[in-house]
């Protein structure tokens, strides 16, 4: 890992501890992994070319409610509330540890529009449907990669049934996961399905019932707003971005 270890501790499922090199800091749920990471000057900025790959359905919606599953440092969830300000977040987290170290580490915002609840996300999506969201979000891990969690069926179509009819669902997985049934199974149930894989690996799925109909040029000045917001051009991630053949 990079830098010097600044806070470790052991919970129930292992090591959480967080590394500083004096610019950035990262989470690691080991001695060698590395979770998370945040630049100290612009906590909000996400560093992790997946990270701001996640955020590319803010080209298309403007949510009001997000859900998101697995907290990590929190830049995920610090950058929805720099480019969405306002927007309520329900940020589901399995180790408490986790969260009480985003918010001291790693500048989490506290603020009565984030709500953190420290739960299984496959308990969590058993519980009644309240409202719905615009946007959900799973990035499921631990120091042996990815939840089984995130590929099930069940929690998928849980996820599914929590959308709003023009919401976005976004999952973060790698490379080996594109032979696992979860492809076909949001090919089933979405109009619209897409991948995009990043150059450190992560292959990422959106998948969404309904495109709007934006003309390039408010689709080119949506960018450039969010842009500004996030520190990076979301753009250039955008090209990435390829619908799943039919």
């Amino acid at each position: 890992m990079n830098g010097k270890c600044i806070a470790r501790e052991q919970d129930w499922l292992g090591t959480v501890a967080v590394y500083d090199d004096g610019n950035r800091r990262f989470l690691s749920f080991g001695d060698e992994d590395e979770q998370s990471c945040i630049l100290k000057a612009n906590p909000s900025h996400p560093q992790y070319p997946f990270i701001r790959s996640m955020l590319l359905p803010l080209l298309y919606v403007e949510p009001k409610r997000v859900l998101c599953f697995g907290l990590g440092a929190g830049s995920l969830n610090s950058a929805m509330a720099a480019a969405c300000p306002g927007v309520k977040q329900e940020v589901v987290e399995l180790r408490q540890t986790v969260v009480d170290f985003a918010y001291k580490y790693f500048y989490l915002p506290r603020s009565k529009a984030m709500n953190l609840v420290v739960q299984d996300a496959a308990d969590y999506v058993e519980e009644p449907i309240g409202k719905r969201f615009d946007l959900i979000f799973s990035d499921l891990y631990d120091a042996q990669g990815l939840c089984a969690t995130q590929i099930d069926d069940r929690f998928l179509q849980a996820c599914i049934e929590r959308l709003q009819p023009k919401g976005w669902l976004v999952l973060n997985c790698w490379q080996e996961h594109r032979a696992d049934q979860v492809l076909d199974l949001l090919d089933k149930q979405f109009e619209h399905l897409f991948t995009s894989t990043t150059p450190d690996g992560n292959w990422l799925l959106f998948a969404t019932h309904q495109m709007p109909a934006l003309s390039q040029k408010a689709y080119k000045e949506r960018a450039r707003l969010l842009s500004d917001q996030l520190g990076f051009s979301l753009l250039s991630f955008a090209k990435r971005m390829k619908p799943v053949s039919r």
